[in-house]
């Protein structure tokens, strides 16, 4: 298993369900701080430091995973920023990079965990989001959403291009997850409390979701009973997607 984005939310949840269940896990991830947090306490875990939108990052994961590993059975392609900005305040840096790390990164390490990935069968799972299905939006973020709205097309033009290896392709969708994301991206604190407060009303489950929530979902696709399951993109979201 090989999970970008493993330091924490989503990335986290997901490599220690993996582990727990008593598989090898490698996760990637630019701090190094936050990779030994998820694997402390779980020998099945194995972590790599890593930039996947530098040159050659791509060759370095699949490398130590075969090496570390053995092999791929799933990738999850977990790793996302956003920066939160309305058109007239976006700055190309910020732009380039949630392409680069949410939407070329996931191309190109999919393509080096090709022959890898036909060897064992196994499944490629995309990280996208709720707000990318039907004709939801995300102001203020919507390069962030247009780059999953890219991911979600990959998914299903992969999910044929890679049958005949028989390699799956799926997408999971989590709607509002409590991960910090939006921390990191520059929201102050009390404005984080409020949106979690406010959204929550309007999510007909009631509540936003957990890292676990989505990390029981990602594990549940790469299960082999979920082998029918190709192309797909599941909404995780407490039915948010369908108000």
């Amino acid at each position: 298993m090989v999970i970008t984005g493993g330091g924490s939310g989503i990335g986290r949840a997901t490599a220690h369900a993996f582990a727990d269940a008593g598989e090898a896990v490698l996760i990637v991830g630019r701090s190094a701080e936050a990779l030994a947090e998820t694997a402390r306490g779980r020998d099945h875990i194995h972590v790599l430091p890593l930039d996947i939108t530098t040159p050659g990052a791509a060759a370095a994961v699949v490398e130590t995973a075969l090496r570390e590993l053995g092999r791929i059975d799933v990738l999850v392609n977990n790793a996302g920023i956003a920066r939160y900005a309305d058109l007239p305040s976006l700055e190309r840096e910020a732009v380039e990079a949630q392409i680069a790390t949410n939407l070329v990164a996931p191309v190109f390490l999919t393509q080096r965990a090709l022959d890898a990935l036909t060897d064992t069968k196994g499944v490629v799972v995309n990280l996208s989001s709720s707000g990318s299905v039907g004709l939801r939006t995300m102001p203020g973020n919507a390069v962030y959403c247009a780059t999953k709205v890219a991911l979600d097309a990959l998914t299903r033009n992969w999910s044929v291009e890679l049958a005949s290896r028989g390699i799956r392709v799926v997408a999971v969708a989590p709607g509002v997850v409590d991960t910090g994301v939006a921390l990191r991206a520059g929201m102050p604190e009390a404005e984080y409390d409020a949106f979690l407060k406010r959204i929550s009303a309007q999510i007909p489950s009631g509540r936003v979701g957990t890292p676990e929530d989505i990390a029981w979902w990602i594990v549940t696709v790469t299960a082999a009973p979920s082998g029918y399951l190709n192309g797909a993109l599941l909404p995780v979201d407490g039915a948010l997607s369908l108000t």
